[in-house]
């Protein structure tokens, strides 16, 4: 980031937590407030209802930013994330407005709060390692050049593993040996707040939002980008929802089996979700259950009151 501290809140949680609704009510309190989406697939345009991307109706009310970047066709990476973000801050703050970062990809959150240093992109050798089909080889690969990165990750997360190599292999630098990794936890500027609800009500949660999707469209939504010349990216094919509809699209698996799985993969990912947010003792938990929401909301303003420069 090239103004450390720019951002002062962050609101980040799992999906279906409830984030987007205390950030336009934290706007409704203080209207200077803009919000940096921190969630990988709402960059993409025409994936609109699958992600929750915001309504027209908020985007009239409050400034939204990092939202339809890019075509679903392109990947979008983290390091590009950092970059926009960087951009974006910069015009918020330049003309008086306050950037709220609001969204649940954990690493998204973490390189801007962070301020990362990410490694390039090395096309070539990706799709060097890509090649090799057997995600098992490619982890043993990575253990014997890099056993810091292998023990860090799931020896199935085919993407990360081989994300490590490619920098590992071309820069000549090992992956873990980029910044401190994300088991460190230094002093920041951002005031993090994490919004959770106990698992039963975030599974309810999930399900009603998918059949709320279903309702508006989300079917014919995946059918669209499904039929468009460039199709979807390798990144945009595995978003939740968007993975388990084009089963259905393209190989005719039936629509209730795939809405169920989406259904259930959706309850896994914030399961995950949950775990990777938890290892950070910075955050601040509230139970949206539980919660009186215009206290929090009147806290958080309170946060970026006392953020501003003196």
């Amino acid at each position: 980031m090239g103004r450390p501290g720019a951002i002062p809140l962050a609101i980040i949680g799992p999906t279906a937590s409830g984030k987007s609704s205390l950030a336009m009510a934290l706007a409704q309190v203080e209207p200077r407030v803009e919000i940096i989406s921190a969630d990988s697939m709402q960059v993409y345009r025409g994936m609109d209802i699958g992600t929750a991307k915001p309504t027209a109706e908020d985007q009239s009310l409050v400034r939204h930013h990092l939202i339809d970047v890019v075509d679903p066709h392109e990947d979008y990476t983290v390091s590009r994330f950092a970059a926009d973000v960087d951009a974006v801050v910069t015009e918020i703050v330049d003309r008086g407005g306050i950037p709220v970062l609001v969204g649940g990809t954990g690493l998204y959150v973490r390189a801007v709060v962070d301020d990362f240093e990410i490694p390039g992109q090395y096309p070539e050798a990706r799709a060097e390692i890509d090649a090799e089909p057997d995600t098992a080889v490619l982890f043993a690969r990575l253990a014997d050049l890099d056993p810091v990165a292998a023990e860090r990750m799931e020896p199935s997360n085919r993407r990360r593993i081989v994300r490590a190599l490619e920098v590992t292999v071309a820069s000549g630098r090992r992956f873990s040996g980029w910044g401190p990794g994300l088991d460190a936890y230094p002093s920041i500027a951002t005031h993090q707040v994490a919004c959770d609800r106990p698992r039963p009500s975030l599974d309810v949660r999930i399900h009603a939002r998918y059949d709320a999707q279903m309702e508006l469209g989300f079917l014919d939504e995946v059918r669209a980008l499904a039929a468009r010349p460039g199709g979807l990216s390798r990144t945009a094919r595995q978003a939740l929802g968007y993975r388990e509809l084009l089963l259905h699209v393209e190989e005719g698996l039936a629509i209730d089996e795939a809405l169920d799985l989406a259904k259930q993969r959706t309850r896994r990912f914030a399961r995950r979700q949950q775990r990777w947010f938890r290892r950070d003792p910075r955050l601040r938990w509230v139970d949206l259950d539980q919660a009186d929401t215009d206290q929090i909301v009147g806290q958080m303003a309170a946060l970026l009151a006392s953020s501003e420069p003196n």
